[in-house]
């Protein structure tokens, strides 16, 4: 079998590429409403995961680390009872955030990230 009979996942075209991106970018919505952060990535990953494997598998990938934020950051709301939690929600905003970013590069670029950190609970 030569190099031209493997089958693997097709390479993203450029507008899977910038769909991937968009799922990680959407997360920016939280910035503008509760929960934003996570109906963001969840919409345009329902509407786009059909169109291409690269478009589905980044959506999850956002969708999952704005997950885990939520859940970090409801630990960092009950650790503020206990002041060690305002430290702590400064953190996990900062991390978001260049994370997130770092996250839209890579796949507009077209590499498959993954988020460090990252409960994957779809998929």
């Amino acid at each position: 079998m030569d190099e031209h009979d493997a089958v693997g996942p097709a390479e993203p075209d450029r507008e899977a590429r910038q769909w991937a991106m968009i799922c990680h970018f959407a997360a920016a919505l939280g910035f503008v409403f509760p929960f934003g952060n996570l109906i963001g990535p969840l919409v345009v990953w329902q509407v786009k995961k059909d169109q291409h494997g690269f478009i589905d598998e980044q959506g999850k990938e956002a969708l999952n680390f704005q997950l885990t934020v939520a859940i970090a950051g409801i630990v960092c709301l009950l650790l503020m009872l206990v002041l060690i939690g305002f430290l702590l929600m400064g953190l996990l905003c900062i991390g978001t955030v260049v994370l997130t970013i770092i996250g839209g590069i890579k796949a507009g670029e077209g590499k498959h990230y993954r988020y460090p950190f990252c409960l994957r609970l779809i998929k």
